[in-house]
């Protein structure tokens, strides 16, 4: 089976499954990232190329403070630990969303840890912190838009081609498969543009428990949609 080229997930459920263990919240994030680590093994391993984790959103800022900071500090020390494993998997790290809103300290780890895995070329893992696909929408309409003014792109000019160049996201293929955890059945505002022609698919495993197993279920479960991006398959036209 070949795999997706892109698969994005929605990384859902560390708080339930902490409060099913009696457990503080941090101690679901921090079982959440070490289900994050063996994902991204994994996504190397079986020859996915591009693999974006929707690790915090603009909404999360909402949470109490103290749970917030402690999301930071593991984000940070997830990078430190991981660090070497990238580069030796050549995978390579990038984040997307408004990184100018994370901690002084977390965007520096993020911006050496990406400088040094710069030239991983088996799997570009995309972190998705303080994202908002609405925002990342209003960005990339804003940039057209002063272009505009400046004289440097003709309206004629903007289609979705030109406008996808303004996301975060980049030249990157839009996702072929997303996953979302926990048995919610929502984008929560993640790559609203890009999951346009996605496959969905929902599981009911919390995040902490969702390993390499699961990952392959539903790689294996993508293998056997049929994808028509609006054509007709050949015995319909019949």
């Amino acid at each position: 089976m070949k795999p997706p080229t892109h698969v994005a997930i929605i990384m859902d459920g560390n708080g339930r499954w902490a409060r099913a263990r009696s457990l503080p919240r941090v101690e679901g994030h921090r079982a959440g990232f070490e289900a994050a680590r063996e994902v991204v093994r994994t996504a190397a391993e079986v020859g996915v190329a591009f693999l974006t984790l929707y690790a915090f959103s603009v909404e999360n800022w909402k949470r109490p403070p103290k749970e917030v900071s402690a999301l930071m500090a593991l984000l940070e020390n997830f990078l430190a630990e991981a660090e070497p494993e990238l580069i030796a998997n050549d995978v390579r790290l990038k984040a997307i969303g408004r990184l100018v809103d994370l901690p002084a300290g977390l965007r520096k780890k993020i911006e050496a840890v990406s400088l040094r895995t710069a030239r991983g070329r088996k799997l570009t893992l995309s972190l998705a912190l303080s994202y908002s696909g609405r925002i990342e929408i209003v960005t990339a309409a804003r940039q057209m838009a002063d272009e505009v003014l400046r004289g440097v792109l003709r309206p004629a000019e903007i289609d979705e081609a030109s406008f996808r160049r303004h996301l975060y996201t980049g030249e990157d293929p839009d996702p072929d498969l997303l996953i979302r955890t926990s048995g919610e059945m929502r984008l929560s505002n993640f790559l609203l543009w890009q999951v346009s022609y996605s496959e969905i698919y929902f599981t009911d495993v919390l995040w902490p428990d969702f390993r390499r197993d699961a990952f392959l279920r539903a790689l294996e479960e993508y293998g056997r949609r049929r994808r028509r991006f609006g054509r007709l398959e050949r015995e319909e036209l019949e």
